[in-house]
């Protein structure tokens, strides 16, 4: 079925699969990571963990579940248009001091004020929209620092052409491709600075925790200044993003992401960034299952500056 929205195209993916997923086994774990922990996924008829035993068909035969999740289970990138690339299961390494022009985070309890945190943050995130040969993509991005630089996924502006971000307050902006690193599905863009856009504080290295609240922010859809909500559901999940080989720790949430969110900013109560949105797990032929992985913040920094630094 073709979307009837524009610019949101048929994000295609590699298939997402477990060694483990198959005959009785009823765990996914990460292919080639021993110490990975076991995904479980999600199934009609309630969760499937390895102390459930298997469901039975009303033959009487073993269930087909495990069998159907093993080809269906595919991992996307969440850029919308015909510029959405297939996104893999990615990065992690240590982050550069934020940028000295960012705003300070909010000064709140552990769990942050999740209404004033995306109150905060709004103001840096744009939408990032590419056109190239009659073909679009578009995606989302934020501002890291006083000079106009925008963090975006590498897939979204992968094609080229030309490139404008649009800010909550409606203004479009022409932006200049300042670099890209498709190994870890990083970009990054740069507009004037003076623009009203607000560079994004950034978290602290090792502050991140499994289980505390998280804001999902971007143009899902094409629709720009969403906010959804979750919790970080786990740490260094080893996956691949972009184009890269190797599997590398990601973020991992249960907070809404869709087509268009690629390169929006997954931030915390306090209104720090804890990852860029990226890439969902999903069932073929479905949407949003509540497994979204993110870059963590300073891996994506870390490549940010050296980008920047290039020119």
């Amino acid at each position: 079925m073709t979307s009837t929205i524009p610019g949101l195209g048929e994000p295609r993916g590699p298939r997402f699969v477990s060694p483990n997923l198959h005959g009785d086994a009823a765990t996914a774990g990460v292919p080639g990571v021993a110490s990975a922990p076991p995904v479980v996924p999600a199934v009609p008829g309630g969760p499937v963990g390895p102390d459930t035993p298997p469901d039975v068909s009303p033959g009487g035969g073993p269930s087909r579940w495990p069998r159907l999740l093993l080809v269906g289970l595919t991992l996307v990138a969440v850029s919308a248009g015909a510029g959405g690339v297939a996104g893999h299961l990615a990065a992690r390494d240590d982050m550069p001091e934020a940028a000295e022009a960012a705003a300070p985070p909010l000064t709140l309890g552990p769990g942050g004020d999740l209404v004033a945190a995306a109150d905060r943050v709004l103001a840096g995130v744009v939408s990032v929209q590419t056109s190239s040969g009659g073909r679009g993509a578009s995606g989302s991005g934020f501002l890291i620092d006083g000079r106009g630089h925008v963090v975006t996924n590498d897939h979204v502006v992968a094609r080229g052409g030309t490139i404008q971000v649009v800010g909550q307050d409606g203004r479009r902006l022409t932006a200049r491709l300042v670099g890209r690193d498709p190994g870890t599905d990083i970009a990054v863009l740069r507009v004037d600075p003076g623009n009203g856009l607000r560079p994004l504080p950034l978290a602290p290295t090792g502050q991140t925790r499994v289980g505390e609240p998280v804001l999902a922010v971007g143009s899902p859809l094409g629709l720009s200044g969403t906010v959804t909500a979750g919790i970080v559901s786990a740490l260094d999940r080893p996956v691949r993003l972009g184009g890269g080989s190797t599997r590398q720790p990601a973020v991992q949430t249960d907070a809404s992401i869709n087509p268009g969110n690629s390169g929006g900013p997954l931030v915390n109560g306090r209104g720090e960034v804890v990852g860029v949105n990226t890439a969902i797990a999903t069932l073929e032929g479905g949407g949003n299952i509540g497994i979204g992985f993110a870059v963590p913040i300073d891996r994506a920094s870390q490549v940010a500056q050296r980008l920047i630094a290039r020119g």
